[in-house]
């Protein structure tokens, strides 16, 4: 049961995400197609809660308020310029083409809701602000982000600039699919976005 839409289905829109509603059953895995992000992004405003950290690949995200303790996968494009995602429901991934979780703008995770069960963002939807997420990197810094919002856009108005757009702060965006399933296509009609901020 497929993840996360990153983007809209415009140049850099977001993916189908497929999948069952009823976790313990298991439906048929269909591909999603996540969009890459633009390549002049809107810049965004927002005040600046601790001092960005130096590039570092994350290897480890863990959310306690929902149970998530994962490791992250490397996330590149395909070859059409659409945003790889996981190939099963465990683990997340990063997007390798944008800044790492702690660094100077938007570092970006996707995970799947489901597949074939729940899946590594099965309660991402669930989160509020004021929660945390901290990611584990491998220079040993464990930087720990502030949630801030906690959204769901339809496919095709998914919020490309908001997602990726350039920041004047560490941010941090998680990416999943919600809504409700379409059996017809095999995917969920929308997509959920976590906002964070660097908080230490």
């Amino acid at each position: 049961m497929v993840v996360v839409a990153l983007m809209a289905t415009t140049t850099l829109g977001a993916s189908a995400c497929s999948g069952g509603t009823d976790a313990n059953t298991a439906a048929p895995v269909a591909s999603m197609k996540t969009a890459a992000p633009p390549r002049s992004p809107a810049t965004s405003a927002s005040r600046v809660e601790a001092a960005a950290l130096a590039r570092s690949t994350p290897v480890r995200l863990s959310i306690p308020e929902i149970g998530v303790d994962s490791a992250l996968m490397d996330l590149g494009l395909l070859a059409d310029g659409s945003l790889q995602v996981p190939p099963s429901g465990f683990p997340a991934g990063w997007y390798t083409g944008g800044p790492t979780p702690g660094e100077l703008g938007p570092a970006v995770i996707a995970g799947h809701i489901d597949w074939h069960g729940p899946g590594v963002f099965f309660k991402l939807h669930t989160l509020k602000p004021g929660d945390q997420v901290m990611i584990r990197r491998a220079d040993g810094s464990q930087p720990t982000f502030r949630i801030s919002r906690v959204a769901r856009y339809p496919k095709d108005r998914f919020p490309t600039a908001l997602v990726y757009g350039n920041l004047d702060h560490a941010g941090l965006r998680l990416v999943t699919c919600g809504g409700s399933f379409n059996s017809q296509t095999g995917h969920y009609r929308d997509n959920v976005v976590v906002y964070a901020d660097l908080i230490g």
